[in-house]
Formats: structure tokens, sequence, C-alpha cells
């Protein structure tokens, strides 16, 4: 026994020590040009090894299989290659043909897999690294509302509030590289400059993503560099003291990786307009429409590739923004602080095969912070607004069952907690945990389809179950797809539990222990035209929301005073049902010698069946438009932009209607390729015609933009 173990740990040690020794190294170029492919991703197929050309074009990967490897080579801006090499070999040249549509990009939202884009059986909407930048948007909400008319925004002294497809962001999941980002500002927690792409999931999609996700899914991928040292500076200054810096370091050393992103942003206060309406007049005033504050944002990842099939990374966050309020008007200024962490490994089987765990915990706290005397609260106190803890550990795998059959099963466990001085919550605490299976069929060579179900059991709420059913058809360059899912959202512990009260008003907004989870049966088809220079896409579907909580009057005047000692008392109850039908279309067209366009348009039918009114901050039409040209000249690129977007009347519950507006930016960037350095200055004007909301304080405002702004950007890469 003692010689079989000894002989299995020497051919173990030289198995790996011939594993070693296997190394591949190349050049990867335009096929037209022959200028080197910088950014390209190449992987080795049935392997978690993989790397990123750097400036030169250059890649190389170590530690391969003995046997035949394969290389698939993606970037953004190329049609994707395979590339078969045989054993160690050095100075591979690989040339790729440049490809103006994003069809072959990698997605896995959707259906928790890789699949290209146009191969997906879920429609699946994804704006690329390349998207972002021709932008030049500073925030996450600033990139979807310029990128996608799905998108709309809505700010006021509580923060900024986003819509899509119809239902606000406690309808819809934010997930950083596939896990659930939780508490409040989780959009703000993102640095742009650190994106790799944004996948799009329109719809319900409970059955893989739970809770909440009655409306959809934003999944944001980061750029994980594979060189041995990537650094990447981005400042961008506008009007209003606006900064945006960031830093970006990068490094992979053997089988460690270190990924380290640093943001901060600030910004001063400004009006609108000087006035604010009081008793039907117009007076003069201090306050102030937009609200100053500053930004700080760390984020740390760390990898350890064990071999070619067992990998592990961890990684922590840090966020903290805090208002910057005018002393002569406001008493306090709102701090908002985030941290968390998550940590993982995936383990790859025979035959691409893979398992997967993680474990993610975000713990989030908002407080008054007075500097100055109002009512009860003197200088210097501290009141909790809010404190929340979300932890989340999954189980999940991914098994190939012969040619036609692809299954993913999984195991979610989810905590939740929440404390507030200001809602009068002490401590209260909820749990879920969830089993979820999901098959991707083979039915005929054209014909696929993706079949599951997620059963979960809420410690308040009890059981449940959310299916979902696809189908794709593609019959040459087009593809049909079809589509059925159910949402499901359970009452968060601020609706079931808090007690808020309105000094101004009087009003007092109690919880309810009786509420039901809100639900959704969500209906789509989506059709889709791919060529190499041109793709249209459309997409219709139907949102059907039940058991909706909302606020509920359940007593006023004398009757409410006596009972509760506030003359208004209101409690969140489910009483409404919404429907939202809406229409989304995009096209993008290449037209050759560096020339591009694209166009969106999102319409939508957003109603509560209740009253026949719209849904709470919803807009019937957007458009987003965009032209591109880029040219390059040796060492040096211009590229030159126009974004636009059209947006009708938002509806507001509480103020009624904003008015519609346009909004156009023209940036221009102009990109130094110098060696190992890569200089990118920008310059551009925001607000291209000036439009502003410049109504009294306090009225629905459209948009916060202070008006025409040029802006100046410097980015650095190494």
């Amino acid at each position: 026994m003692r010689k079989f173990v000894w002989l299995s740990m020497i051919c173990m040690f030289v198995s790996m020590r011939m594993m070693a020794q296997v190394a591949i190294s190349g050049r990867i170029v335009d096929a037209g040009s022959h200028r080197p492919v910088s950014g390209a991703y190449v992987r080795v197929d049935k392997s978690m090894q993989k790397t990123v050309t750097n400036a030169q074009g250059e890649f190389q990967l170590s530690g391969l299989s003995e046997e035949e490897n394969l290389l698939s080579v993606t970037h953004v801006s190329y049609e994707p290659r395979s590339i078969r090499v045989n054993g160690s070999q050095k100075g591979i040249l690989i040339q790729m043909n440049e490809s103006n549509l994003n069809v072959g990009q990698v997605v896995v939202t959707g259906t928790g897999t890789h699949h290209r884009l146009k191969d997906s059986p879920v429609p699946i909407h994804v704006l690329t690294q390349k998207d972002i930048a021709s932008a030049n948007a500073t925030t996450v909400e600033e990139v979807l509302q310029m990128l996608s008319p799905s998108f709309t925004t809505m700010t006021n002294g509580m923060g900024t509030f986003l819509n899509f497809n119809g239902l606000s962001d406690d309808y819809f999941v934010f997930l950083l590289n596939g896990r659930r980002m939780a508490g409040d500002d989780a959009f703000r927690r993102i640095n742009v400059n650190n994106i790799k792409r944004i996948e799009l999931l329109n719809g319900a999609s409970s059955t893989l993503y739970g809770t909440n996700a009655l409306g959809g899914v934003i999944n944001i991928i980061t750029d994980d560099a594979k060189n041995i040292l990537s650094v990447q500076s981005d400042t961008k200054v506008r009007s209003k003291a606006r900064v945006s810096e960031s830093v970006n370091v990068d490094v992979q050393k053997d089988k460690i990786g270190s990924y380290t992103s640093y943001q901060y942003e600030t910004a001063d206060c400004w009006q609108l307009s000087p006035y604010e309406e009081k008793n039907e007049k117009l007076v003069e005033t201090n306050k102030i429409a937009s609200t100053g504050y500053h930004t700080n944002l760390l984020n740390e990842r760390l990898t350890f590739d064990v071999n070619d099939h067992l990998s592990f990374y961890a990684e922590g966050n840090y966020y903290r923004n805090v208002t910057d309020r005018p002393f002569d008007v406001y008493a306090y200024d709102v701090n908002h602080e985030n941290y968390g962490y998550a940590a993982g490994a995936k383990w790859l089987l025979k035959d691409g095969n893979y398992l997967t765990a993680d474990f993610n915990t975000d713990i989030f706290n908002s407080k008054y912070d007075y500097y100055k005397k109002s009512g009860t609260f003197e200088a210097g106190d501290d009141v909790l607004r809010k404190r929340t803890r979300y932890h989340n550990a999954s189980v999940k795998g991914i098994f190939k069952l012969g040619f036609y059959h692809k299954l993913s099963v999984g195991t979610e466990f989810v905590f939740d907690a929440l404390k507030s001085v200001s809602d009068n919550i002490d401590k209260e605490t909820d749990n879920t945990i969830a089993l979820f299976a999901q098959d991707e069929v083979k039915i005929l060579p054209l014909l696929k389809a993706l079949v599951g179900v997620r059963y979960l059991y809420h410690n308040v709420f009890g059981s449940y179950a959310t299916p979902n059913v696809s189908a794709i058809y593609t019959l040459g360059h087009l593809n049909l797809r079809a589509s059925y899912s159910a949402g499901y959202k359970a009452p968060t512990l601020s609706e079931v539990y808090a007690t808020d009260i309105a000094k101004t008003t009087d009003r007092m907004t109690i919880g309810n222990q009786n509420l039901k989870p809100e639900k959704s049966n969500y209906f789509a088809f989506n059709a889709e035209y791919n060529e190499r220079w041109f793709s249209l896409s459309g997409n219709v579907f139907l949102n059907k929301v039940r058991d909706m909580i909302d606020y509920a009057t359940i007593s006023t005047g004398d009757e409410a005073m006596k009972q509760y000692g506030h003359k208004t008392v209101r409690q969140r109850q489910n009483i409404n049902r919404a429907k939202v039908f809406g229409v989304n279309i995009s096209a993008n067209a290449h037209l050759g010698y560096g020339f591009s366009l694209r166009a969106g348009f999102s319409y939508l039918d957003a109603k509560d069946e209740e009253t026949g009114n719209p849904l709470d901050k919803t807009i019937k039409n957007s458009w987003t438009l965009g032209s591109q040209w880029t040219r390059t000249w040796g060492i040096y690129t211009l590229n030159v932009s126009l974004n636009g977007q059209i947006y009708s009347r938002r509806y507001s519950e509480s103020y009624g209607y904003a008015p519609h507006y346009t909004m156009w930016n023209l940036n221009t960037s102009h990109t130094i390729h110098l060696k190992k350095f890569i200089v990118e200055p920008g310059l551009g004007i925001e607000n291209l015609f000036n439009w502003r909301d410049d109504r009294p304080y306090n009225s629905n405002y459209a948009t916060l933009n202070p008006g025409r702004t040029a802006y100046a950007s410097m980015k650095l890469r190494f």
C-alpha cells in the first residue's frame, strides 16, 4: 500500500512537471492592416487557462495539457477565432477579421451558462466596453440611460431611482460578475472604468435569480486583465466641480492574480431655478435641485489557480458616499456606507462540466449626520436611517448529458437583516432557501429549448415555485425566440415592519405583517436578424404583476388623531395589479470607412390596473441614438461619437407629469499607442443644445442636468 501511494505521488509530480513545460505564445493582429490587436481574450477550451493580449497584441499561456489544445480568441471588434495547437509553440501569428456587430460576444445571463450572443435561447442585450467608452459616461446609470432606451432615471432628495422596462429598481436585480448586489446605491458602487460588458435581461427571471427578479436582470462583468502588470488611470473634469478619478492596477504572476480598483467622485450643489412656489406665488429660495457629494469606492479581487481545473477567488469592497449640502439651508448630510466580501471556487470536471461554490456578504449603512440643531437633534448627532445585512451562499453544477442536454442544478441560501432608528426597527431578519434545475435541450439542429424551475421556501411567506421555458429557432441570419417565465418578490423587511413619521405633513406610515409576496407572469417574443454589417432586433413582451404592494390610507382626521396621534395614517398593502406591455427595437449598422450607426426605441404601456393610471416613474416612449466615426493614422486613432436621448413625459404618482426632453452629447477621444503605453485624451460637450428643466424648486424635474457642459478627460494605460 505504501509503495502504491509513493508511486501515485511520483506519477502526479511527473505529470504536473510535464504539464508545466507546455507553453504557447504568439501575437494577434488585424487581418487587413496587420496592426496589433490589444485586449483580445485567449481561452483554452475545457480549461480555466486564459490571458489577454497586451498593447503589442502579444500573449502567453503556460502549464497546458500535452494533448491538443483548442484556443478560442475573442474581441469586441473582431470575429471569433478558434486555433488548434499541439504541444509547445512560440511565435504563433493569429489574424482576426474585423466585425462591426457584436453577435460573437459570449454571454452568461439568462441561462447561467456560456453562449454566443446570437445563440442564446434567451434574448440578451449587451453593452460592451467599446460602447461605454464611446458614450464617455461616468456612472452606471449614465451608461444605461445613454445606451438603452429601456432605462429611465429620476433623482430627488432621497437619491436616484432607476426604472427598467416599466418597473422600479425594487423589481429587478443587479449582479456583479453573476453575484447579487444588495442594499441601496447598488449601481453607484461599480467603477465604470473597470467594466468589460453589461448584460441586460428583460423580464421575469426568478428561476435563476430568485426574489426581486420580476422586471429583469443587469449583470455587470468586470475586466480582469491577465497581463503580468496592467495599470490604467481615468480622469474626467466637468463644470459644477464634477470630477471623477479612477485607478486600476492588475497583477498576474503564475497562479496568483490581484485586481485593484479605486474611484473618487465629487460634485458641487446647483439650482435649476432660484424660485420656489409658496401660497401660489413664486418666492426666492436657496434650496437646491442637485445635492453635492463626494464618493470613495475601493474594490480588491484575488485569484489563485491551483491547476488547470481548480481555481479560487476572494474579494472585498468598500463604498462611502456623503452629501455636501448647504449649511444655511439644511441641518444634516446623508452618509451612505457599504462594505462587502465574497469568496468562491470553480472546479472544472471532464467534458466541460463544472461545479461552482460562492459566498458573498453586503452590509449597507445609511445615516443622517446633523451639523446643526433641528428639532430634538443636536449638532453632531448621527441618526441611523437604515442598516441592512445580506448573506448569500450558493452551489451550482453544470453537466452535459450527451449531445442533446445541458443540465444546471443548484441550491441557494439567503439571509437578510434590517435595523433602523428612524423607522423604529430594532432588528428584524428573514431567510430563504432555494433549489433550482434547468435543462437546455437541442430538439432539432435549428431548434433549441430551455426549461427550468426554482422551488423556494421563505421562513415568513412559505413555499413557492417559479418555472420558465424558452425556445430559439434559427433560420439563416434570422433568430426567432419565444419565452414564458414567472417572477417572485418577497416583501422587504422595511415593508413589513417599518413605522415612519413625516413631520411636515403629520403623516404616519406603518408596516404590515400580513403582506403577501408579489408575483408576475412574463411572456415575450423576439425576432433578431444579423448580418456582417447590419443587425435588427425586436422584442414584444407582456409582464403581468399581481399582489403589488402600495400605500393605502387607513385613517384620517379625528379618528386618526385619537388612535395614532397623527392626522393621516397609511399602511403598505397588496392592493394593486399591474400590466406592462412593451416593444423594444434596436438596430446597428456599419456603413464602412469607420462610420457606424445605432438606434434603440422603447414603447411602454405600464398601467396600474386598479386605478388605470400609469405606473410611477414610467415613460411611454424613449429613443437612444448614436453615430460614430473612427479613423487610424499610424499610432494615432481618432474616435468621434454623437449620442442622443429622446424621452416623452415621465409620470409621478405624487407630482403628475414631468416634461418631455431631448439630450445630445458630442464626444471625441484621441488614442496614441506608445509601445507599452496608451495615452487617450478626450474632449466633448454634454447637453449640446443646453436643455434645462428650470421650473421652480420641488417640481417633478425631467432631468437635473445643469445645462451645456464642456468636459475634458484623460486615460492612461500601461
